[in-house]
């Protein structure tokens, strides 16, 4: 009954006036034993003359607590503070009394009144310290039911250095907190066997599954301050298939007011398995490249162009003008930006297909430097609706290019895909058409068109990663459509910064592709996702081959067959050197592709893998187009005759 007390009526708070009369009671108690102590444990003392001090002590104790204010404190939240609180109010109490005493032996207010020293210092020490005691005792007692009552969690904590240390604060010294630290794990010799707060420091070999399962861990918390990325992925790899959850403390710059609390430690995420360090460039161009320059951002609401926007307002550019089709993110974004403090922007809901449009805003705008990353993205989707895939990544990417060399603009970079290289669906064909018609507008040496290839986007709309979290909310199955696909994987600020980076450096004519590191399987990342959830695999999230969407392939590549790459300035950033083309006819095709597809031609997809030789359909019902062309070429000698290369 006692501890269903309490906790039901945890959330409740003592009076401070009776928190105030129990410190009196204490302040009592504690004169009377300063006498006991005084007079060598006995009762050879005046009771009488102790009575008539008694009151007037709490009363100068009252005025001290009152000043003080050391009854306010919350007894179950006592800590630092309000002992210091305690600490003056004695110290108060006491000084008043000597004071009193002093003045009495001077004037006389009360005859023959006095307490003498020693008793002063006696019950200070002694008030002191049972005032501190009690509170401590009953914030023991308070926090001791309340975990008995409730269910434990047993957790450890990797790292036994300080950062470890205010981890064990955080995580047990917040109000309600049901969380028992069983151990420190810390990889220092000098630390292993050794005790932190009663809680021993072990050695990473003795946690094991048996040592978690008969200690009923579950959780990790990784404490350690200013650990690298290779580090960290390491660990937590060495983590990851012990059954808990393992989790992270954010940097200590991210800390609220330079303290930890329980609510900033996070369940690591998949992005730190993925070996990603954030691209940093030295000797960056990108704010003499902007400095007093209208840029322009299309598709300026999405992954990419929302991270461009983030980026390209902290410089100190002339006007901003972020245009996107989509109005309820755009929406967010400039409420995001607005409340940041930013304001020299202007958003624009529109069509790049809009051609017209588009001319207004040139006309009015008149931009420097165009960042071009509308398009639309998903293999699947544009399998179906080529229409809009065309219209999109090709002909609006043309509306905007053959504006940006009508207005004179200085410079055009356009965000690519590495889905355009040796492209197996309709969406990489698009943006390979796109990326040779900017090739071709290069002739003409007016705009500078710079083109940019990236793999996938960590965290980007409809990309694996947020799918993979939404299964693992509704329990499952994971879904990926082979075991043995790979993928390429970047975050968007990296991304983001590559595009800058590459119009600050470009002098047109140029794909900019990026060092991505090594592939990444997405079955072992499904795996590991599951894992970093606290579950098993495959007992409680199973994982389903769905078999190959149309359009999509096993492996990306970052370079089409005959193309090589040349060097820049930064080690991860590269020129890829491609094959040259046939620049007035391959313009006159794409021109003409754009046509048949705004009348609705079935010929689009035949005009499209005749732009591009090595567009390969792969599972998709397009792959007849490719084995007529086979036809063909046998028929006429093994020669199949294009247009180009």
């Amino acid at each position: 009954m006692l501890k269903k007390y309490v906790v039901n009526n945890a959330h409740r708070y003592a009076s401070q006036w009776l928190v105030l009369g129990i410190d009196l009671l204490t302040i009592s108690v504690s004169f009377v034993l300063s006498y006991i102590v005084r007079f060598n444990l006995t009762l050879g003392f005046e009771v009488e003359q102790l009575l008539l001090q008694l009151p007037l002590v709490l009363f100068f104790a009252v005025i001290a607590f009152l000043i003080t204010g050391s009854y306010k404190g919350v007894v179950r939240h006592t800590g630092v503070k309000d002992v210091y609180s305690i600490f003056n109010a004695i110290c108060l109490s006491s000084i008043i009394t000597i004071f009193f005493i002093l003045l009495n032996r001077q004037f006389f207010f009360l005859e023959e009144f006095t307490i003498p020293l020693s008793i002063i210092i006696i019950n200070s020490l002694l008030s002191f310290v049972i005032l501190v005691a009690t509170r401590y005792l009953f914030k023991t007692l308070y926090y001791g039911i309340i975990k008995n009552y409730q269910s434990v969690k047993n957790v450890l904590i990797y790292g036994a250095g300080e950062s470890g240390i205010l981890t064990y604060n955080a995580l047990t010294n917040h109000a309600g907190s049901t969380t028992k630290v069983i151990a420190y794990i810390d990889d220092d010799e000098k630390k292993i066997g050794k005790n932190i707060n009663g809680v021993p420091v072990l050695s990473r070999k003795k946690v094991s599954k048996p040592f978690l399962r008969s200690n009923d861990i579950s959780e990790i918390v990784i404490s350690i301050h200013k650990i690298d990325n290779i580090k960290l992925r390491k660990l937590v790899q060495s983590l990851v298939d012990l059954p808990v959850q393992v989790k992270l403390i954010p940097p200590v710059e991210k800390w609220i007011n330079g303290e930890l609390s329980a609510s900033q430690i996070k369940q690591v995420q998949i992005e730190d398995l993925l070996n990603r360090v954030p691209i940093s460039i030295k000797n960056s161009k990108i704010e003499s490249e902007l400095k007093n320059k209208t840029v322009l951002v299309s598709g300026g609401a999405g992954s990419i162009g929302s991270e461009l926007v983030r980026q390209i307002i902290k410089y100190d550019y002339r006007s901003l003008i972020i245009i996107d089709q989509a109005e309820s993110a755009l929406y967010d974004l400039q409420q995001e930006l607005k409340q940041e403090g930013y304001h020299n922007f202007v958003a624009i809901v529109s069509d790049i297909r809009d051609k017209n449009r588009m001319h207004t805003f040139f006309q009015e705008f008149k931009p420097d430097v165009i960042f071009h990353a509308a398009a639309y993205k998903h293999v699947p989707l544009m399998e179906e609706n080529h229409y809009e895939a065309i219209k999109i990544n090709v002909a609006g990417t043309k509306n905007l290019a053959d504006l940006a060399i009508q207005h004179k603009v200085d410079k055009f970079v356009f965000v690519s895909t590495d889905k355009a290289v040796n492209p197996t669906n309709i969406m990489g064909a698009s943006k390979r058409i796109a990326e040779m018609y900017i090739s071709c507008l290069q002739q003409e040496n007016k705009t500078k068109f710079i083109t940019t290839r990236f793999g996938n986007v960590l965290g980007s709309n409809g990309s694996v990663i947020p799918l993979f979290r939404k299964q693992i909310d509704k329990g499952g199955p994971l879904t990926v459509t082979h075991k043995d696909i790979t993928r390429y994987f970047m975050t968007i600020p990296e991304a983001s910064q590559l595009v800058l980076e590459a119009g600050a450096m470009g002098q047109g004519g140029e794909i900019f592709i990026f060092d991505m590191g090594e592939s990444v399987k997405i079955f072992d990342l499904a795996k590991n996702m599951i894992k970093l959830s606290g579950l098993k695999y495959p007992e409680e999230i199973d994982i389903e081959i769905t078999g190959l969407r149309p359009g999509e392939k096993l492996y990306e590549e970052l370079l089409a067959n005959g193309e090589n790459t040349l060097p820049t300035y930064h080690k991860k950033i590269m020129i890829s050197k491609v094959r040259d083309l046939n620049y007035s006819n391959t313009r006159s095709q794409i021109d003409e592709l754009c046509i048949s597809n705004m009348f609705l031609k079935e010929n689009t997809i035949k005009m499209m893998k005749e732009i591009v030789p090595e567009f390969i359909s792969n599972n998709s019902k397009f792959c007849s187009l490719d084995k007529k062309e086979k036809s063909k070429s046998s028929k006429s000698g093994g020669k199949v005759l294009h247009s180009q290369n």
